[in-house]
């Protein structure tokens, strides 16, 4: 078959306009820059480690203040290769099709935010909890990885498509009730994943957070906008 000229193929101009950082491109993904950060970061840990400076940089751990740059370290973080790669599938599986529907800069923006208010509320909620003589929890030592900002990849990709838009443009559901359902999903996403060592609170807050910002739109570019060591 021949190549079709240029005056046949249709003018440049016609093609619809991209927005500044749009995360279409392959080679552009956030999802393929996230993960080589992953690597990256797995590769100094294991440098940092046989320093014995690995904790200090890169795990999260009560008080918050003595290491704050870890807030932000630890959600690149993880605790061997097979929480590196269990992350990086999910990584890959719930936020491919976040990352094509916004920005670059808000995609990273998203996942951070949400990675560091998971580890934080993870931290702060299980240590609030144990001080409670009638709750039988142990406080988190320690927490990294990103599965908090995984699960609120997952909870905004549920949040956001088109089928649960349709269904809130036809029932009119009042704040509370969302919220309330929103909690209920949360837990249960949360318990389905429970086991030994797996920090539930980041997981169950990354999802929460991931539902409300689908919910709202807050990734959307276009003009649907809506105006003990534990893993993470």
């Amino acid at each position: 078959m021949s190549e079709r000229s240029p005056s046949r193929s249709g003018r440049k101009g016609a093609e619809r306009p991209k927005e500044s950082g749009s995360s279409t491109d392959a080679e552009s993904s956030p999802i393929l820059e996230l993960l080589a950060v992953f690597v990256i970061v797995f590769v100094v840990q294991a440098i940092t480690a046989f320093l014995g400076a690995m904790a200090g940089l890169f795990v999260l751990a009560p008080p918050l203040a003595n290491n704050p740059w870890t807030i932000v370290t630890s959600v690149y973080a993880h605790d061997g290769a097979g929480h590196l790669l269990s992350n990086s599938v999910a990584l890959v599986l719930f936020g491919w099709p976040v990352a094509r529907a916004t920005t670059r800069i808000r995609f990273h923006t998203f996942f951070l935010v949400a990675g560091a208010l998971a580890g934080v509320s993870q931290i702060l909620v299980t240590g609030a909890l144990a001080s409670l003589p009638i709750v039988a929890v142990a406080p988190t030592g320690s927490v990294l990885g990103a599965s908090g900002a995984v699960f609120a990849l997952l909870g905004y990709l549920l949040a956001s498509n088109r089928l649960s838009d349709a269904f809130a443009s036809v029932i009119d559901v009042p704040g509370w009730v969302s919220l309330a359902v929103f909690l209920v999903l949360a837990a249960i996403v949360t318990l389905a994943t429970a086991q030994p060592g797996v920090a539930l609170v980041a997981h169950f807050t990354g999802f929460l957070l991931g539902l409300i910002a689908g919910r709202a739109g807050a990734l959307e570019s276009g003009s649907r906008g809506r105006g003990k060591r534990t893993r993470a």
